[in-house]
């Protein structure tokens, strides 16, 4: 491992601007005899010199990018049009400035209008990883899905980062003929240089979980990732750990289901997801399936630690409100619950109880702080997670929700508050909806939020969304001791742009979301 830390420190002082004889000097003080020569520090600095010029988001680890000093300055976020069966209006991709410097500072730049209508645009992914070893190719695109259409659309975000344009589309006839698949969902690039993106459905938009391959570079869609047979009843989201020949894959439900908006005999009778899939990574099939049963309902987003080395992952429960970790044990697979949001009575609501909702949870790169946001609630918690064995909350925000003060929801018993939050306003405007989509800066210290779930979903929960638009929020964190602050002068009010539903959030220098690292990467190319 000596080599590899040898790599991050010369990379981490390359971009501090140090010359090559100030880190090796440094090197000699921190590791004495066991210091690499100076030919050695030469053509690193020079190599690291010459990938940076390739390319941005370019880190050989989680904590080289976690301690690597660079800001956001720009955000690309995924934009569904509120009304574009009435508007005319087609989903866009905002590019927004968050350069703090700059006069357009919490600004929407630039709006690139997708070719057709409906898509719904949810997740999407980078074409190349952070660490991959082939620095000849870019991070020049992002794969966008759209989930109601089955489209993928490949933008080019590297030609003009502040006005990123579309590079090809992947029509829905082919993802139904060649992959027997519909509703693509998470992206994720693959060691070997290829794109997995999962799906949710077959060409009827009948519950069928499978994974679709795009070529590197032709982005051609190569068929399914899984073995024959392997389909799963549901799928969503995924993270995988090479270093433990394991992918993990969550369930939320027939698309069928999810796109006429959330009905609770759905529920009743089954039609949700309550269970994670383990697949053997190499093999390309499914091991084991992990049943929650109604402490799991609906489990939506899943992370492992971002350190390769970790077996550890968490996975978050919209309609239970529940969040598990997960583990290696005895050779398979276990799960323990360590974190339950109670659901709150109320009356004049949808229903007389009201659950938290957790619809998104993220991890810091430094594999210390797990964020959770409960949609419904309106609220963001911050665990520590350092310890795994006693995961404890340090800090909690409200931004917005269904059950803010003197408003139509009335809290009937809450076995967590004394008194219903009141509905903060930011730029003089009060917030709508209640926090969903979260982003992490690399450092941990700002975290982005956007407040969009689902189109038809927001119709049933959050109307203002539909008749005003989303917003975009800014919270700052406490990384030391714990806590959350709402940063009451910026705000992204996409109402203003149009009836805009902004949901997943990317940064062209890399974020806490977007990269799997894989172990060693340096460690048969340090000599």
């Amino acid at each position: 491992m000596e080599r590899v830390q040898f790599c991050s420190v010369i990379r981490f002082l390359v971009m501090d601007g140090k010359t090559c004889e100030e880190i090796k000097a440094k090197l000699d003080e921190y590791y004495g005899n066991h210091s690499p020569s100076m030919s050695t520090v030469r053509h690193w600095c020079n190599e690291f010199k010459r990938r940076e010029k390739i390319g941005p988001a370019r880190f050989d680890s989680p904590l080289e990018a976690f301690h690597s000093r660079k800001k956001e300055k720009l955000a690309y976020v995924v934009c569904v049009s509120a009304k574009w069966k009435t508007n005319n209006e087609p989903d866009i991709v905002a590019t927004i400035d968050l350069d703090p410097t700059s006069p357009t500072y919490s600004k929407i730049i630039h709006k690139l209008e997708m070719p057709y209508l409906g898509d719904e645009l949810h997740h999407w992914g980078w074409n190349a990883c952070s660490n991959w070893k082939d620095y000849k190719v870019r991070r020049h695109y992002m794969i966008a899905p759209g989930i109601n259409s089955s489209r993928i659309y490949i933008i080019d975000v590297a030609s003009n980062p502040r006005s990123p344009k579309i590079y090809k589309v992947i029509e829905s006839e082919d993802l139904h003929e060649i992959g027997k698949s519909s509703s693509p969902n998470t992206v994720h690039c693959l060691p070997n240089g290829d794109i997995l993106i999962s799906c949710l459905g077959n060409e009827q938009g009948e519950a069928k979980g499978t994974f679709i391959v795009l070529e590197q570079g032709t982005f051609r869609l190569k068929g399914t990732w899984q073995k024959e047979g392997n389909s799963i009843e549901y799928n969503y989201d995924y993270w995988y750990q090479p270093l433990h020949n394991v992918m993990v894959s969550t369930e939320w439900a027939a698309p069928n289901i999810f796109k006429k908006g959330f009905f609770m005999e759905d529920i009743l009778n089954g039609r949700y997801g309550h269970c994670i899939n383990f697949w053997d990574w190499n093999q390309k099939k499914r091991i084991q399936k992990i049943d929650f049963g109604n402490d799991g309902l609906i489990p939506l987003k899943v992370r492992f630690h971002h350190n390769p080395e970790s077996d550890l992952g968490y996975v978050g429960c919209a309609f239970s409100s529940t969040v598990f970790q997960f583990h290696k044990h005895d050779g398979s697979w276990a799960s323990n619950l360590v974190v339950r949001i109670p659901p709150k009575k109320v009356q004049n609501w949808i229903f007389p109880e009201m659950p938290g909702f957790i619809t998104d949870i993220l991890i810091s790169l430094d594999d210390r702080n797990l964020y959770i946001s409960n949609w419904l609630h309106g609220d963001i918690r911050q665990y520590d997670i350092s310890d795994s064995n006693n995961v404890r909350q340090v800090g909690q925000i409200f931004i917005g929700g269904s059950i803010c003060k003197d408003e139509k929801v009335i809290v009937t018993e809450d076995t967590e508050l004394e008194k219903q939050p009141v509905r903060p306003t930011v730029n003089g405007k009060p917030v709508r909806g209640g926090p969903q989509m979260l982003q992490l800066s690399l450092d941990g210290k700002r975290l982005y939020v956007t407040n969009s779930l689902f189109s038809s979903w927001d119709a049933q929960f959050y109307k203002e969304n539909i008749e005003k638009g989303s917003m975009m929020f800014l919270v700052h964190v406490n990384t030391e001791y714990g806590g959350l602050t709402l940063d009451k002068n910026f705000l992204i009010d996409f109402g203003l742009e149009g009836n805009y539903l902004a949901h997943e959030m990317r940064f062209p220098k890399g974020d806490s979301t977007s990269d799997i690292w894989e172990l060693n990467l340096l460690m048969s190319e340090f000599e």
